[in-house]
């Protein structure tokens, strides 16, 4: 199975040409600076794919929720809902190195998907399991979502 990940790649690029930006900081668009949301959606491309990775596909079971496929299906996340967990929040000040280094890790990682068994997974705590056929959609909504916001806090 062959999976697509050309719109992350493009969007890979586009946190790419935000770094320049990493300090700017609009209170009205969000209470975090730009370095946040690109360290964080670096952090949850990388952890997700290092979960896959490690995931068992044996153990796989299809417990996808009905609002996970809607969110997917229109590549959306709604602003303000969700609280990450704890290992994808950036720290306290984000280093423009550490931006860079995390961007590195995340172009080969999605690279890597490509080699995964169709059931490696990871678990969302309100989407349920999500495996490699849904992933790309996932990380491609995610990253849009914060990408969204940077654009906001520029504007």
């Amino acid at each position: 199975m062959k999976t697509n990940t050309s719109t992350l790649e493009n969007q890979l690029t586009q946190i790419e040409n935000y770094i320049p930006y990493f300090e700017r900081i609009n209170t009205k668009a969000s209470k975090a600076n730009v370095a946040w949301h690109l360290d964080h959606s670096l952090k949850v491309i990388n952890s997700v794919v290092g979960v896959l990775q490690n995931s068992n596909p044996n153990l796989y079971k299809d417990n996808f929720s009905f609002l996970g496929k809607v969110l997917l299906k229109f590549n959306f996340f709604p602003k303000g809902k969700a609280k990450a967990p704890k290992h994808v929040l950036p720290p306290e000040i984000v280093l423009k190195e550490d931006i860079i280094s995390q961007l590195v890790l995340a172009k080969a990682n999605i690279r890597e998907i490509e080699k995964l068994d169709v059931n490696a997974y990871f678990k969302h705590p309100l989407f349920g399991n999500v495996n490699k056929v849904r992933v790309i959609p996932f990380l491609k909504a995610h990253t849009n979502h914060h990408l969204k916001i940077v654009k906001s806090i520029l504007k």
